[in-house]
């Protein structure tokens, strides 16, 4: 009896919220169109197809004619297309509502775009929870994908045990879950076709109920680096090389579907659909939390992410796959913990799903073709003005920017940039920034509003000041530093203090090692592509091995120093500088008092003290902001007192990140009135004495504050870079601007200093 196999292929095809749209379009013409172009000429190769929402979107609007090419597809059973969160989210990390909500939005679009139910639904990262297989169920999922990892972790792990799918359940309700084979996915498209194809003649059967199933993202056949001419037979600098790349060249994909079409006897490519139609579960199975394995090694600690890494590539050395096996890293949810950075915009993005969900839902239009008019419940908090009707968008506008918001590729961070990547997190805050604003209309109407709330905002215990305006929001921690941690400009729908703080990875012992053994080479020099190291590390650009700094506080708005009188702005710049105070991450206790027009006031402050020499003076430190409804100024006014015995000799100053992007770019400058700046982009560094105020703006974006105060200053200004890994290699990334005016204190006993400053929102 002749042995059979079925082959069940899918690929995941995916760009982020935000990302640039050159990015796209390479994208497209280097892994989609050829892709979609191949299998239009073998039309007995069948396969799975999965399209984000972000990529749906820009493929509908840039190249209209590329979905219709699909559908026909489809239409012949060629193709299923898969559903999913629509807009790629890690579905275990966002509120149940939006789990479904997500999932059903996509599966709509695939039924308008291809007339095809979605049935099977691609999962995110591969990130799995138990109760995820309830709610995917609930939202019409049939089946999803993870890892042969999730397997192994239960015992599954020989190719026996993956040959087919299983059956979980949550509270009673089943899904089905296929798992990707490691060999395949390793092996496509980078053996040669004949040993892949030799592997799959060794695991048939005479049953013939087999499939050697593999998910994996489509952005491998074609657009990482080195796979274009691979992939699809072409010369990279010749352009889209289409189904069988240049004259007379045959890719690596078109080699291998017309190897598998010759070999139909015995090898059937098959839908993951189809395949359960025919054919039944291989039994029940419960799986736990986890991701693949890369992931569960980047969401550890640095110094047990490079542990790990290590350990494995020992033991796979040594052939030692009986204790590889157990070998269990960490998972998604600790890259919470891991960045600060993740964790505020997840628990903002929580805090934004929770208002767009509190509004009203959309009303039916009449029969005119108008909306009737609606009126919302709940108080106005120190409103000013009167009550308008609500003209704003609607529930659903609101929804799609939420989801827009909860894209997963700012969320965590592996071998590709994730959070490191300033725009990506610039995308995901101006959406939920715009759900906010639209989520707030229809609360409070259009006249101007402040809000105070005391809140544990990111969930560790400490309370946080969230100070929400129409026009603004300023959300402070007391409880360190009195920080400013986010500074919302609505209008612009931008987070002004959204950069990142630089801090040890894993991966930054390679670069150090490889620093010291001479191994690091310019990614695109002659050394790489001559690959005269058997292991190298690749760097982007020479030099930023000797570049790796870290910083003992996050970088955000508000942080105050007192500084040692022999600190430079080098030293600052590189976070090494000698601070004499307790100010910059200790507890402030505050007030806040309603004032004038609507307004608040909030008082931060903290007795603490200041190295002078030998001597640990007690100083109180107060720091007061008052926030005006439909107001674009921040007034801040300090209070420094000395409560020593003795002279306070000290230099005082006030930092904030100003995360504003583009920093070596026209499009992003400083200015310094009164003053000529040699430099004046924003990743320059510089001292300006006798400064009383500076400038940063981004012409693109329309950005521009205005930061003022009344007493001349030292003015201070450096760039927060990081050095983080990627695909091509370790790239320097600029991420925002550190700013802070600097003052000379020599205060008596008992006496007091003040300097008041302002900041100001508008337009270049």
């Amino acid at each position: 009896m002749t042995r059979r196999i079925h082959l069940s292929l899918v690929i995941h095809n995916h760009q982020p919220v935000g990302n640039f749209d050159f990015v796209f379009e390479e994208a497209y013409r280097k892994s989609y169109l050829p892709m979609i172009e191949v299998l239009e000429k073998y039309p007995g190769f069948r396969i799975g197809l999965h399209y984000t929402g972000p990529l749906r979107n820009w493929l509908v609007e840039h190249h209209p004619d590329f979905l219709p090419r699909v559908r026909a597809m489809v239409a012949r059973g060629q193709v299923e297309i898969l559903t999913g969160g629509y807009y790629e989210p890690i579905l275990v990390s966002i509120p149940d509502a939006d789990k479904r909500g997500q999932i059903q939005k996509l599966t709509q679009a695939v039924w308008d775009d291809f007339g095809y139910r979605a049935t099977g639904a691609w999962l995110a990262e591969r990130v799995w929870e138990p109760h995820l297989a309830r709610h995917m169920a609930e939202a019409g999922v049939d089946y999803t994908i993870v890892d042969d990892t999730h397997f192994r972790h239960v015992g599954l792990e020989t190719d026996e045990d993956l040959m087919g799918y299983y059956v979980t359940e949550e509270q009673g309700v089943p899904l089905k879950i296929f798992g990707t084979s490691k060999f395949l996915r390793y092996s496509i498209p980078w053996k040669p076709v004949p040993e892949v194809i030799d592997y799959l003649r060794s695991v048939a059967t005479e049953r013939g109920n087999r499939v050697a199933f593999m998910g994996d993202d489509g952005e491998k056949f074609g657009l990482w680096p080195g796979t274009w001419e691979h992939v699809w037979g072409g010369d990279p600098s010749a352009g889209s090389p289409g189904p069988a790349g240049q004259a007379g060249t045959v890719g690596w994909m078109e080699t291998f579907i017309q190897a598998c079409l010759d070999n139909q006897d015995w090898l059937t490519t098959i839908t993951p659909a189809d395949y359960v139609k025919a054919w039944p579960a291989r039994g029940r199975v419960y799986l736990p939390t986890a991701s693949y394995d890369e992931m569960t090694e980047w969401a550890l600690p640095p110094d047990q992410s490079y542990a790990i890494t290590h350990l494995k590539e020992q033991l796979k050395a040594e052939g030692r796959d009986d204790i590889l096996r157990f070998i269990k890293g960490g998972f998604w949810r600790n890259f919470l913990r891991k960045y600060p950075e993740v964790n505020n915009m997840h628990k903002k993005m929580i805090r934004v799903s929770h208002k767009v969900h509190a509004m009203p839902d959309d009303e039916p239009k009449s029969p005119a073709g108008g909306t009737r008019p609606h009126h919302t419940g709940g108080t106005r908090p120190h409103a000013s003005g009167g009550t308008k009707p609500h003209t704003g968008g609607t529930k659903q506008q609101a929804l799609d920017h939420l989801w827009r918001g909860q894209c997963n590729c700012p969320y965590w961070h592996g071998l590709f940039g994730g959070i490191y990547l300033a725009h990506i997190r610039r995308a995901n805050y101006e959406h939920l920034i715009r759900a906010e604003q639209l989520a707030d209309a229809a609360h409070y109407g259009d006249a101007p509003w402040v809000r105070v709330e005391e809140t544990d905002f990111d969930r560790d215990s400490h309370p946080e000041l969230l100070i929400e305006t129409d026009a603004m929001n300023c959300y402070l921690t007391p409880w360190r530093g009195g920080q400013l941690f986010e500074w919302d400009w609505k209008d612009k729908h931008f987070n002004l203090l959204n950069g990142f703080t630089r801090r040890r990875e894993g991966y930054h012992q390679d670069l150090i090692n490889a620093r010291e053994q001479g191994t690091i080479v310019v990614t695109g020099s002659p050394q790489d592509e001559a690959g005269i190291h058997v292991h190298v590390v690749r760097v982007r650009e020479p030099g930023i091995e000797n570049e790796l700094q870290f910083d003992w506080y996050r970088r955000v708005g508000l942080i105050d120093h007192f500084l040692h009188p022999h600190v430079t702005v080098e030293q600052f710049a590189r976070a090494i500088q000698g601070e004499a105070g307790d100010f910059v991450s200790e507890p402030f206790a505050w007030q806040v008092e309603e004032g004038e027009e609507g307004g608040v006031t909030v008082r931060l402050y903290r007795d603490g003290g200041v190295w002078v020499g030998e001597r640990f003076l007690p100083v109180r430190l107060e720091k007061q902001l008052r926030v005006t409804p439909g107001s674009l100024e921040l007034p801040v006014v300090y209070t420094i007192r000395n409560q020593g015995d003795q002279a306070l000799t000290a230099r005082f100053g006030v930092e904030n990140n100003f995360a504003l992007l583009s920093g070596h770019h026209p499009d992003g400058f400083y200015r310094v009135p009164g003053h000529e700046l040699e430099d004046t982009f924003l990743d320059s560094v510089g001292e300006v004495d006798g400064a009383r105020s500076v400038e940063l703006g981004h012409r693109w974006f329309g950005l521009l504050v205005r930061w003022e105060w009344d007493r001349p200053a030292t003015l201070w200004r450096a760039p927060v870079n990081t050095i983080s890994n990627s695909e091509a290699g370790f790239e320097k990334v600029y991420q925002a601007s550190s700013v802070m005016p600097l003052w000379t204190l020599n205060l008596p006993p008992g006496q007091t200093w003040t300097v008041a400053m302002s900041f100001a929102l508008a337009s270049p």
